[in-house]
């Protein structure tokens, strides 16, 4: 199953995008994100190192993040594309959009 990030990380990676264009699609979506409530205890933080991680979200950074680790993205290109996410979650906190 693809997603948008998928299509676009494929996109940069077989030349058909650059990475200004992925970058800026990137800039102008809405990103899923994980919220949790932080541990304030010194039990609950034991209880939430046990835990397991977080599942994988399609479409989200986890899909950047993956790409990078599975090395279908370099250093620099995963740099600006992170750049490009938190750029988004900026303006989504700041009611921009």
């Amino acid at each position: 199953m693809t997603n948008d990030v998928v299509d676009l990380l494929n996109a940069l990676r077989e030349g058909t995008m650059t990475i200004d264009d992925v970058a800026e699609h990137f800039r102008t979506r809405k990103w899923p994100r994980r919220r949790r409530t932080p541990p304030t205890t010194y039990a609950e933080l034991a209880a939430a190192e046990l835990e397991d991680p977080d599942p994988y979200i399609p479409g989200s950074y986890d899909d950047v993040a993956a790409a990078f680790h599975q090395k279908k993205i370099t250093r620099e290109q995963f740099r600006v594309l992170s750049d490009a996410v938190a750029e988004a979650q900026r303006a989504e906190d700041a009611g921009e959009w």
